[in-house]
């Protein structure tokens, strides 16, 4: 319940975060589309300011040369002072500055307009620089947006896994303690159990050998090394499933065989054993990992598949090994995880750590193939 509670509460956490993030795009967004507006509107007013600045600079040119002409009429009448009324002086020297104040006023006004233009083009340039900034981050966000909805979501799935894997390890030390528990029990009511016995029969044999004759004596012996082969029998069996020598002295495909054979015989299933290239011998770290692979797959179909025929192919390359195990069991759905599938985890693991593959293929009622890729690599 907890679990799924944290759960929970770390989607929540991500969806707003995501949200948080684009709605920040949208924000950023808006700035630009306003500073677009604002962009076509004042280049707008560039062109038309510019316009009024060229009629201007018209208009003041026409004025100086009125300007010039009507001080050259100026100079005329006052070298001729006295040809010209006194109304007509005062029309000349009114028309010549009233031109001049009209020029000093037109070009005050092409000034404010060159200002205005000025202004313009260097708020063009800044919003220009804007809305370049604006895309940019739009952009960037967009790649952080399609990182959180593509890989960031699955934070969850990861902290769930990394949680699996806690649970997994504490499962190892608890089949560890488990596994002491069962050899201990086995070590006492197999080996010790018989070696106690061995130790009194071989008081007993002693004691007819003085008080009854040498047949029964040596009749003893018999019995008692029938029960010497017994325990040892047993002590290789509780070796073999510690680890069995073979893998050692006869390497990963004589193993797997003998292994497959037993469980063959043992379980009165028929296991059809393909192996191709396989017979070199590997690096002890993949025959182990291997040989636990082939063994818990195989395992897992017998206890929980109920098939009736298990295929196992085995084929080393140059520098990979492929192993396929198919049952025509039951089946179960890949898309449902169980609880406590701490085999599928182990091999999981196990596959991981030889930076390998491994994939689950299975239906209801169509049996399962499990298809393990393993690199080979030097050293």
């Amino acid at each position: 319940m907890g679990k799924k509670i944290e759960d929970k509460a770390l989607d929540r956490i991500i969806n707003e975060m995501v949200e948080a993030v684009e709605n920040s795009k949208d924000e950023i967004f808006y700035i630009g589309e306003e500073s677009r507006m604002e962009y076509e509107q004042l280049l707008a007013d560039l062109q038309l300011t510019k316009e009024k600045v060229g009629d201007m600079i018209k208009e003041g040119d026409q004025l100086e040369q009125k300007v010039r002409y009507s001080k050259m009429r100026l100079s005329d009448v006052s070298r001729d002072f006295d040809r010209y009324s006194e109304e007509e002086i005062r029309e000349v020297y009114e028309q010549t500055h009233k031109l001049q104040i009209e020029l000093r006023m037109s070009r005050e006004k092409e000034k404010l307009l060159r200002e205005r233009r000025d202004e313009i083009q260097r708020r063009l340039q800044g919003l220009e620089l804007k809305m370049k900034r604006a895309e940019g981050l739009v952009g960037k966000i967009s790649v952080v947006l399609n990182y959180l909805n593509d890989d960031f979501k699955q934070v969850s799935q990861l902290i769930i896994d990394a949680k699996e894997k806690q649970e997994f390890g504490l499962k190892i030390i608890e089949a560890q303690e488990e596994e002491r528990r069962r050899l201990s029990r086995e070590m006492h009511d197999g080996p010790a159990q018989m070696l106690a016995n061995i130790l009194l029969r071989s008081e007993l044999v002693d004691r007819t050998f003085r008080e009854r004759s040498t047949e029964e004596a040596l009749l003893e012996i018999q019995n008692m090394r029938k029960m010497v082969r017994s325990s040892l029998y047993e002590v290789r069996r509780i070796i073999y499933d510690l680890r069995p020598m073979a893998l050692d002295d006869l390497g990963l495909l004589p193993t797997i065989r003998k292994y497959l054979a037993n469980i063959e015989e043992f379980n009165n299933i028929h296991i059809d054993f393909t192996a191709l290239k396989a017979e070199k011998r590997l690096d002890p770290k993949y025959e182990v990992a291997l040989f636990r692979l082939t063994q818990e797959a195989v395992q897992n179909a017998v206890k929980h598949a109920e098939p009736s025929t298990i295929k196992v192919r085995l084929e080393v390359m140059q520098e990979l090994v492929v192993i396929s195990i198919i049952d025509d069991g039951k089946g179960f759905d890949v898309t449902v995880k169980k609880e406590n599938s701490f085999g599928i985890i182990g091999m999981r693991e196990r596959v991981e750590m030889l930076d390998g593959t491994i994939a689950f293929h299975s239906e209801i009622g169509k049996g399962t193939r499990v298809l393990i890729k393993v690199p080979l690599t030097e050293g």
